[in-house]
């Protein structure tokens, strides 16, 4: 049995997967195939970039008993060398491949009429392919732990086919959903079913992933890593420090010649409620990451009234703290040139309560913390989308345009570059930066991590091989640099 996967890319607050990120979907529904009894050799993965610049895979797609189709972008960004699909295109294929193609992911959440189609999964796609081939069933359900302990190990093989292998960042799940009893207004996390993987078998994942030629791992498809396999208390869930010590010293064991091993998202309320704990994870993260780590902290909004309306859990004297310790613990310089772990800072636009005054609370709060000589390695600042079956989703909001633009080069005048010439002063010499393509006469450079620096060099450098590079200039998200002589094809 042919099949065919078609990742469009998803990029949501827990979940990356644009190039070079590859997301847990398309590596768990080539598993499911596999369970179901499809021969890895009839698994074809692709991009939509690919299929763009390559006509035969139509080809393929035409000759294949069943594709899958995965998309979605619920906080979509600006992309260095991907593009993500789009609904012209979704459409396309719905007519042309009704019969055989099922589309799912985060695209589920959204409410276009061409996404209104029987073939369209509004639940987990992988748990629906599979039912198909082995129930001959068509119905919507979450997919088990058990089946994702399957799946994740036996697609593993399929990181070989995306075009930026063996150069992919792979991201890694460890649960899924939201605990809170009051959840905020804009978030889809509370949609997902809540599950959580076992360690060893997050760890049998990456193993597998490995053996394939996998050396890039990112911890990011949870709403917060310092409560993964947390304990249930009154309070909510209390950080287990012994867990995630088990979980990074069980990756270092599976693949010891990995060259970065990153997180991504972190609940700043976590830390201020268990501070001690914290700090424990935060050292573990330390002793076995790579350098240049972020800690992505859902932060939204400064203004006490926004924080009120919309169910946000922390105040900025409390986002402060947070701030302080992962500070305090990892802004140390790494070996690749960068700080160990720094944390990251998102604000969110469009909320309930939002008004002049909430431009300036933010403000205030980002200029305190740049004050007191605390770094962030990134600012995030983005417009609420509002989404089916959120709270937020019959909200009226209204943003003025011309007041976020100026407050938005605000922060990049005030905040975000002076933080990064402490980050990476003139003269700091950044290591593992990959080539990635040209404008005009530079080349556009960044190591691979998490919410990488954009780096330019000036003259047309190969692409694809690794450089180490000095910093000569700032701008805001990138650096100048001249490279250095030594040169490594492919790995560093």
């Amino acid at each position: 049995m042919r099949s065919v996967i078609i990742d469009g890319y998803v990029d949501e607050p827990a979940c990356l997967g644009v190039p070079p990120y590859i997301s847990p979907y398309p590596r768990y529904i080539a598993g499911a195939l596999i369970d179901a009894g499809v021969s890895a050799h009839d698994v074809h993965y692709y991009t939509i970039d690919q299929l763009r610049s390559e006509p035969r895979i139509i080809e393929v797609m035409d000759r294949a008993d069943l594709i899958a189709v995965i998309a979605g972008l619920t906080v979509p960004g600006r992309y260095l060398n991907a593009n993500p699909i789009t609904l012209p295109e979704i459409g396309d294929f719905i007519a042309r491949y009704n019969e055989k193609i099922i589309i799912g992911g985060p695209v589920r959440l959204n409410q276009e009429s061409v996404l209104r189609n029987e073939c369209v999964a509004k639940k987990d796609l992988e748990a629906r392919i599979f039912d198909r081939l082995t129930e001959k069933s068509d119905t919507d359900r979450w997919r088990t732990t058990t089946e994702i302990k399957r799946w994740s190990v036996k697609g593993a093989h399929i990181i070989r086919q995306h075009p930026s292998f063996p150069n992919n960042m792979c991201e890694i799940e460890t649960y899924r959903g939201c605990t809170r009893e009051t959840h905020c207004s804009f978030c889809t996390e509370p949609l997902y079913q809540n599950s959580s993987r076992e360690i060893l078998e997050v760890v049998d994942e990456i193993k597998a992933l490995y053996d394939f030629g996998a050396r890039y791992f990112r911890l990011g498809r949870q709403p917060d890593l310092f409560t993964y396999k947390g304990i249930e208390t009154n309070d909510g869930f209390k950080p287990n420090p012994s867990a995630i010590e088990k979980l990074y010293k069980g990756i270092r064991t599976a693949a010891p010649e990995l060259r970065v091993l990153h997180m991504d998202n972190l609940n700043p309320a976590t830390i201020t409620e268990f501070p001690n704990e914290s700090r424990e994870i935060a050292k573990t993260i330390i002793k076995h990451h790579t350098p240049g780590d972020v800690a992505a902290m859902g932060v939204e909004s400064g203004d006490p009234s926004v924080i009120r309306k919309n169910n946000l859990q922390l105040h900025p004297e409390d986002v402060i703290k947070a701030v302080e310790l992962i500070n305090e613990v990892g802004s140390r310089r790494g070996e690749n040139g960068l700080p160990e772990l720094l944390p990251g800072i998102n604000l969110l636009h469009g909320l309930k309560g939002e008004s002049k005054r909430t431009y300036q609370h933010n403000l205030e709060l980002l200029q305190t913390i740049h004050d007191k000589g605390l770094l962030l390695r990134r600012i995030n600042i983005r417009k609420a989308i509002k989404f089916k079956n959120t709270p937020l989703e019959e909200t009226k909001t209204h943003i003025n345009k011309k007041l976020f633009h100026n407050y938005r080069n605000t922060i990049k005048r005030k905040i975000e570059v002076p933080i990064l010439k402490q980050i990476a002063p003139k003269g700091t010499t950044l290591k593992n930066i990959l080539t990635e393509t040209h404008h005009g006469q530079i080349t556009l450079g960044r190591q691979i991590a998490s919410y990488p620096l954009l780096i330019k060099i000036r003259g047309k450098l190969k692409l694809r091989i690794f450089i180490d590079a000095v910093v000569t200039n700032h701008n805001h998200r990138s650096l100048t640099a001249i490279p250095i002589e030594k040169q490594h094809n492919n790995h560093p």
